[in-house]
Parts: C-alpha cells; structure tokens; sequence
C-alpha cells in the first residue's frame, strides 16, 4: 500500500498502465485525460443510498444518474427521463425513461453486459430507500410525501412502472420542491441484480449508468474510475461524453499537504480554501495576491450554506446555565440585541477574507432566487440599538446578562470574536466548546440554550430552509433545532407546499422569512460561498451553489 505522502504522484502511471490493458483498442493515454481530487474527508460507501455527504455524494455522481438533473441554474430538466409531465393537481408525476440507457457492464448481467434500465429498476430503487433492512438516511425524501397506507407507511401504488419505459410517482399532496428532490444522489438508480448479489458489500462494487464505471477502491488510498465507453450522453456536436479517460480519488487528510500537493500540479482540483492557506492565498478583500496570481484559477459562487447561531425556545430539557441562558433568550429583545451587536462584514474580513456574504438579511441564504435583502431586511451592525434593547429587557451594568454558547473546536475562534462584541454591548457569554458527535446530540435533544450550526440545502428551493422553523419538524425527529414555534408561521408554510405560481410562492417565502428575522430563534452569520481552485488547463469545471462535482464535460488541455 502507497503511503499518503506519495499517493498523488504514483498512481497515475498505475492508473495509464491498468488503462491501456483494460481498453481495446485504445489511443495512447497520458495525464491530460486523468482527473485528480482529493477527498480529505472520510468517504464510506459509493452506493447512492448512503450519499449523505459531500465526500459520497461527489463519489456516486461520478457512476450514477436520476430521473432528473439540475441545469447550470439549478432548475431541474430532462435526466435518464427524457420527458416528464406533473398533473394539474400536482400529486402525480409520469416521467418517459429514455430507450438508450444502459447500467455498466458487469458480471451481475447475462454475458457481462450491461442491460436497459426500467421503469421497474427506478421501483425497485426508490423501494429500496424506504426499506428498513437498507438502513438508508435518504428515506425521508420520500417519506411523508409519496402516497401512504393508513398506518403512515409509503402505499405499494406510490411508484408505478406503467411498462418499461413509463414510471408514476403518486404524491399524497402537492409537493413543489418534488422534482429538486429527485436531483439528488439518493434517488439514482441501481439495478437490483448487483444489490442482490454483492448484499451490504455493494457499497464496494457500485453498478451505475454514469459516465465513469468504477475499477478499484483501495481504502484510505485511492479510487480509480474509467470511461464508461457506453456512456448515453453526447455533447452538443455529437460527441461521446465523457471526455476524460479516468478520475482518481486521493485520501490526503493533511490540509497542508493537500494543498502542497495541488502546488505541485499533483491534483487537478480543491475545494474551498482551508483557514491555514486562505492568508496565503487571499488579500483580506478576497483578492488572490500577487505570488499566486496566474497560477491557477480561483472561482466564488454563492453556496447553499447559511451558518448561524440558533437558540432554543423550548426550556424543556435545558439544565444548569443552558437554563438560565434559555431563560434570558424567550425574551425577543435580548435575541435581537445580539444580532445587532454582530459586525458581520468585520467578521467575514478578518476570519474568512471575504468568502461569504454578512448575513444581514434572513435565513435563507442568497444563492437562491427568492432571497431579497429588500423584501427581507434583516440585522446589520448597530450596537447602540443593541444596548437600548438590552435596557429595555432590564439588563445593565449592575444586572449584566450571562450567556453560554455551545459550539465545537472547529468554531471556537469564531465564539471568541462573538463573545468580543457581545461584551462591548454589556452581554458576558461562556463558551463552551464539545466534541462534534456530543454537540449535534446537545443540539439534536434540545439540551444547548445557544449554539453554533449551519444548514446546507438539501435541494435548491428555500422551503428546504424554512422547513427549520415549521413546528411540526421539532428536533430530533426533524430539523427545527431551536423548536420555535408560530401558528401564522405554520399556515404560511403549509400554503407555500401547495402553491405552484412561481412568484406567489417566492413572496410566501418572503413573509416566512421575515418572521424569523422580527422573531429571531437564530442568528444568521453569513451566508457561505463556494471556492474552488483548478489548474489552468482545466476546462468544463463550473461551480455552483449546490457545490456538485460533475465531471461529465470535464477536458484537461
């Protein structure tokens, strides 16, 4: 086994030399058509039903497709189903499979032949999501949504294949977000002949219909794709996608080394800019300087990330001073204090050189097209209004308001610089700082008064966000972590499910959206973006706010 030290250097000549035995005929390969990445984070499993993460879910992309995909604008078009229709109640969705689309070749088929995929195979899929001996984290884009039995289970009539190249899917009630959901890794397709035969180890032994067939998965060391030669899509001008001959995975947990390692020309692509390069790199403005400029290209779009402070309305199972900070927090004008003691911009510059926007508007972050700053003004930095609304909620000098604040190593740095401008408002806050696993479960059971968190989108559309404070979504079953709680909220929400006019329900979001910033169960910190830097004979890599890994159009000059 290579040591991570010399992963990034040695395995292309493996890799060429596995491809030229492995395509025949073949042309020569070389480098330019090999795609290097580094995944620093534990990947577990390249079986699209365990795509919970980043580090997965860029793996499975690679080897799977959905019914549907999203466009560069993020809207959903046009996948493995080349057509689809929504009935006019919005409840049933029909989609038209294509006739050219194959899974890979593989020892589970008649002759090692990849076959047609089905209506059925998408049955079998989405089943198996919901199925209780998978232990899948992605039943719930399904659950509650899709028609149930009485007992609240989904209804054998949920997934219909009409034939073999026509599938329904029946919804209990309309559900706009639907097809955003069906975007996602979860819902890719798999052939029931692999799971059946590889059982749990499938997850080693992934059969896709995607542009890359998997060859190799030596663990903690690197994977290796190959060109699916078979692959159903075509560029513009006819072309055969993909483009590039292979993708190698590398596991460098070192940052450091990573990094080195993409200076070396070593990997093809990184994503973000870690805390102990972003000074090299960046200006405080977010500005490259000089010495880098040139060397590669650095690329900023807005991310489907909002981190925020969030704090618990319900006092249930708060104790010691969670409880007594709990306390202090049911007063609205103490959570809007602290939000206006928060200079956001000075944060932004100081800890993350400008990659990402203050969060001065609501919760829902601005890579989406219904954010409006205008329509939903938020907090910005106004520390004499701080201290008045503190005042107002009885607390002064000689009755200061003490606080903690849970949050985890990776963000202590971030606390203190909160607990610096909390002081200068008079407000004295602790923090205390867990273990990830222990915070999430603090969170998670209602036990952390104040805490540090953020939300990444599970789909483009802001109800994906606004879910959080919907009262029927409490933690730990759902994801309302601070348990807030409005019936007009509620009636907004449960509206906006059903309205399918485009701006009707862009305006819903707005009204909800504002209800969180008059109420304000959360502080929004900022709203992240997406940095990612590639080397410059890298063309057909574009980021966007999902921050999808799509190599499909990917070509190295």
């Amino acid at each position: 086994m290579l040591p991570i030290s010399r992963l990034a250097a040695a395995p292309v000549f493996l890799l060429l030399t596995a491809l030229a035995g492995c395509q025949s005929p073949a042309p020569a390969t070389d480098a330019r058509r090999v795609f290097r990445y580094n995944q620093p984070e534990s990947l577990t499993s390249l079986d699209p039903a365990f795509a919970r993460n980043q580090a997965n879910t860029w793996a499975v992309t690679q080897l799977y497709n959905g019914l549907v995909e999203l466009d560069d604008s993020l809207k959903p078009g046009p996948g493995i189903a080349r057509r689809y229709n929504i009935s006019p109640d919005g409840k049933t969705y029909t989609f038209w499979l294509r006739p050219n689309v194959r899974f890979h070749d593989a020892e589970v088929f008649a002759g090692g032949k990849g076959r047609r995929v089905t209506a059925q195979d998408f049955v079998y899929s989405f089943k198996r999501l919901l199925d209780g001996p998978t232990a899948s984290p992605g039943g719930w884009i399904f659950r509650g949504k899709v028609l149930e039995t009485s007992d609240g289970e989904p209804s054998d009539t949920a997934f219909v294949a009409v034939n073999d190249s026509t599938l329904r899917i029946h919804l209990r009630e309309p559900f706009i977000p639907f097809l955003g959901i069906l975007t996602m890794p979860y819902a890719y397709v798999v052939p029931r002949e692999a799971v059946q035969k590889y059982g749990k180890d499938f997850r080693e032994h992934p059969v896709g219909t995607g542009p890359f067939v998997f060859r190799q998965w030596d663990e903690g060391n690197a994977i290796i794709y190959h060109r699916n030669p078979n692959y159903w899509k075509k560029d513009a001008q006819g072309r055969a996608l993909p483009y590039l001959d292979a993708v190698q995975i590398s596991f460098i947990q070192d940052r450091k080394t990573e990094f080195l390692t993409f200076m070396q020309g070593k990997l093809d692509f990184l994503s973000g800019i870690r805390s102990g390069s972003r000074d090299l790199i960046l200006y405080p403005d977010g500005a490259v300087r000089e010495d880098f400029r040139g060397k590669f290209q650095l690329q900023k779009v807005p991310y489907l990330n909002t981190e925020y402070l969030g704090m618990q309305q319900d006092p249930a199972n708060l104790r010691g001073d969670n409880a007594e900070t709990g306390r202090a927090l049911r007063d609205k004008r103490v959570r809007q204090a602290l939000n206006y003691a928060l200079n956001k911009p000075e944060f932004l510059a100081y800890f993350l050189n400008n990659v990402g926007k203050p969060g001065n508007s609501g919760f829902v972050p601005a890579s989406l097209p219904s954010f409006s700053p205008t329509m939903v003004p938020g907090y910005t930095y106004q520390p004499e209004k701080a201290r008045a609304l503190l005042r107002a909620a009885g607390y002064g000098p000689n009755k200061p308001l003490k606080l903690r604040l849970s949050t985890v190593a990776e963000t202590k740095e971030y606390c203190e610089y909160y607990q610096k401008k909390w002081a200068e408002v008079g407000v004295q806050v602790e923090i205390d700082v867990n273990q990830g696993a222990a915070h999430g479960e603090l969170i998670d059971n209602g036990r952390a008064a104040f805490f540090t968190r953020s939300w990444l989108g599970d789909y483009p559309d802001a109800e994906n966000y606004l879910a959080l404070f919907y009262s029927k979504n409490f933690a730990p079953a759902g994801p309302n972590k601070t348990h807030f709680k409005s019936p007009v909220y509620d009636r907004l929400y449960e509206q906006a499910k059903l309205e399918q006019n485009t701006e009707k329900r862009y305006e819903l979001y707005r009204q909800m959206d504002r209800i969180v910033v008059e109420e304000c169960p959360v502080v929004a910190v900022y709203y992240d973006e997406v940095v990612r830097l590639t080397q410059n004979n890298v063309r057909g890599l574009t980021p966007n706010p999902m921050n999808q890994l799509v190599l499909e159009r990917v070509r190295k000059q």
